[in-house]
C-alpha cells in the first residue's frame, strides 16, 4: 500500500495529472468525428434559384403599367370622349365644375364647354386664384350665376348630364382644349378687366390668358 502511493507521488508534477492519457482521449475523439455519416451533415441548397426568381419579376409587380393601357383611353373626337363618360357627379369638385359649365356655356358647342372647364381648372393651378375647383367657381365677383357663395340647384336634364360628362373629360385631361392656358373668358362685346392675351374664340365666348 505504501509502495503504490509513493510510486504515484514520484511520477506526479505540480499542476499535472499523470493518470490521464491525453493521446488516448484525442484519438478517441477523432475516431468519433471521423465516424460521422454524410447524411448527418446539413445540406445547403444552392442560391441560384433565388437569382432566377428575381430575374423573372413581371413589370406590373413593381408598379410599371403596360403602355397599351394608356392607348385604350384615346378618342377620335371630343364627342366620343364626352359620350364615353357616365352622368354620375361623384364628388364636390365635379359638381362645382359641371355647374359652372352648365350655367356659363350650356347650348355652346362641346369645345366651348370644355374651354370653360379649362379656364376653371387653370385658375386652380395658377397660384393666382383659389387652389381648388369649388373655391374658384364660388369666388366672389367671378361668376354671375353664383348666389351668396352657392351654386343654384340644377334640374338633372340632358344639358346638365352633358356638363357632367364634359367636366369629367376636362378633369381627366382626356381631350386637348383649344383654349389651353386660358384664365378668363367673356362674351365678344366685353373684355376682361385685367390685361390679357386672346387665346381662342369659341361659340359665344372669347378666351384669354
Amino acid at each position: 500500500m505504501t509502495f503504490s502511493l509513493a510510486g504515484l507521488l514520484g511520477n506526479s508534477a505540480p499542476g499535472q495529472a499523470t493518470g490521464l492519457d491525453r493521446s488516448t482521449v484525442s484519438l478517441t475523439a477523432l475516431a468519433n468525428l471521423n465516424a460521422l455519416s454524410p447524411q448527418n451533415v446539413p445540406q445547403i441548397a444552392p442560391a441560384a434559384t433565388t437569382v432566377a426568381a428575381v430575374e423573372k419579376i413581371a413589370p406590373e409587380k413593381i408598379g410599371v403599367e403596360p403602355v397599351a393601357a394608356a392607348e385604350e383611353e384615346e378618342f377620335d373626337t371630343l364627342a366620343q370622349a364626352v359620350a364615353a363618360q357616365d352622368s354620375a357627379a361623384a364628388d364636390e369638385a365635379l359638381q362645382c365644375l359641371a355647374g359652372a359649365i352648365y350655367f356659363e356655356s350650356k347650348g355652346e358647342p362641346l369645345t366651348g364647354q370644355l374651354a370653360v372647364a379649362e379656364v376653371i381648372i387653370n385658375r386652380a393651378k395658377s397660384g393666382r386664384f383659389p387652389a381648388d375647383v369649388c373655391a374658384v367657381v364660388k369666388q366672389r365677383g367671378q361668376f354671375s350665376f353664383v348666389r351668396g357663395g352657392q351654386i343654384p340647384n340644377i334640374n338633372a336634364g340632358t344639358a346638365y348630364r352633358t356638363a357632367i360628362a364634359v367636366a369629367k373629360v376636362a378633369l381627366a385631361d382626356a381631350w386637348n382644349s383649344p383654349a389651353q392656358k386660358a384664365l378668363y373668358f367673356n362674351t365678344p362685346d366685353r373684355r376682361p378687366s385685367v390685361r390679357a392675351v386672346k387665346v381662342a374664340s369659341i361659340g359665344n365666348h372669347v378666351f384669354y390668358r
